[in-house]
């Protein structure tokens, strides 16, 4: 097939170098013990098939840049596959694929890999761009590019599909990794190991200095392992020490904490309250964490 001048394409339709078009693919498989239609309304196979979809694009046009589905619909005999282009290349790359055969051959052997589809079934196909089937004048790919430019998208990607290339996205993903194992008595803050240790009264200091009026909401995240805090004994902290204001009641606090919990009143439980309690600001001063510029 003869290449395609695509400045000249370009020039003589006014257009700058910028395409964009929609062209529908029709699927059909003459086995009828396959049918591509009720295998995408079946729910098991549909995300089976998608990915027989996908990987015949991918061979045909050479990747994954420059076009996407938009929708898969029911076009009785056949699947509809509607699919937007954003770059003149690959739909052309596209279209000659087709014209050569390719493309089926791509989905004839997806289809007999994934599907178990007989090899002797034939993959029956049909391009259509608006109200154009290009499958008629393949020989003339300038015209072809012009009905799919003239073709227009009238939506945006369906929501189905969305899913179906999350879907297909995590199945190819490398295998999720073990956490890394930390080492003992270390704990993990923003990404970052740091040394775990008994809380000393110079944190007490520091946390009451910073925390104000959350004093109270590290304190009940704190007390779902603390007993000395369980109950009533957060209000009537700050009843008691109403007079001194916050600062003496988040002392009072922390203070109440390490006296329970003894040698188990560790930094690294302060800062997963913090954490929980969204006071990740707090946490980077109880840890040193100099502020970014």
């Amino acid at each position: 097939m003869d290449s395609i001048d695509t400045k000249r394409l370009c020039d003589s339709n006014g257009h700058d170098g910028a395409f964009s078009g929609c062209a529908v693919l029709f699927l059909g498989c003459s086995s009828p013990t396959h049918n591509l239609l009720s295998l995408y309304k079946d729910g098991q196979g549909k995300f089976t098939l998608f990915k027989v979809i996908k990987l015949t694009l991918i061979d045909s046009v050479g990747g994954l840049e420059g076009y996407e589905i938009l929708k898969l619909h029911d076009a009785d005999p056949f699947l509809g596959v509607e699919l937007k282009f954003m770059a003149m290349p690959p739909c052309q790359r596209f279209l000659e694929s087709y014209a050569c055969g390719s493309l089926a051959q791509f989905l004839s052997q997806h289809a007999s890999r994934l599907l178990t589809i007989p090899d002797g079934a034939v993959m029956e196909t049909q391009i259509k761009a608006g109200i154009h089937t290009l499958d008629q004048s393949l020989q003339d790919v300038e015209m072809c590019l012009e009905h799919i430019r003239q073709s227009q998208p009238v939506r945006l990607r369906d929501d189905e599909v969305t899913q179906l290339e999350q879907q297909l996205q995590n199945s190819f993903g490398p295998p999720s990794q073990p956490p890394q194992e930390l080492p003992r008595n270390c704990f993990l803050f923003q990404k970052r190991v740091f040394d775990d240790r008994p809380l000393t009264s110079a944190d007490q200091q520091r946390f009451a200095a910073h925390v104000g009026r959350d004093w109270k909401r590290v304190g009940r995240a704190l007390q779902k392992n603390c007993r000395a805090l369980k109950g009533p004994a957060i209000d009537n902290l700050a009843y008691e020490y109403e007079r001194e204001g916050l600062y003496e009641q988040a002392y009072q606090l922390l203070g109440r904490f390490i006296q329970s919990e003894g040698r188990s009143a560790k930094l690294s439980r302060l800062i997963s309250a913090l954490e929980e309690t969204k006071l990740t600001s707090i946490g980077e001063i109880m840890l040193g964490i100099q502020p970014r510029d």
